[in-house]
């Protein structure tokens, strides 16, 4: 069962979702207050359900928010991105070397943000 791991950074909150394994599959931005941080985990559990927008095809076929945006960043790695039915990035991904390892890691977000629970990084 995944996380959300809040923790107070030097200038405001931030969350990581954690798979079962530990392993960190998503990141969210700096927000100025823990309550601010604690709605975008909520958001993140919501918006959880969008479908997959891969902008690294050959045709990229747009979807609307909630949606997983997949692409490439100038390192050639792939990376994803959570946005929010307005459209705000919510939660960002590391980079995974392959097409596939980073569809698992929207898989694993859809899989365990629902149901996770949120603790506070000690």
């Amino acid at each position: 069962m995944g996380k959300f791991v809040l923790k107070e950074t030097a200038t405001g909150f931030k969350f990581d979702l954690k798979a079962g394994n530990g392993e960190v599959i998503a990141t969210s931005e700096v927000y100025s207050t823990k309550a601010a941080c604690e709605n975008g985990i909520e958001s993140v559990k919501k918006n959880c359900v969008g479908e997959i927008e891969d902008q690294t095809a050959e045709t990229v076929a747009e979807v609307k928010h909630p949606k997983f945006e997949l692409y490439a960043d100038k390192a050639g790695e792939f990376r994803f991105r959570l946005k929010a039915k307005n459209g705000e990035v919510i939660a960002t991904s590391e980079g995974y070397k392959t097409k596939a390892s980073c569809l698992n890691g929207i898989e694993s977000v859809k899989k365990n943000a629902p149901e996770a629970e949120t603790v506070i990084a000690e």
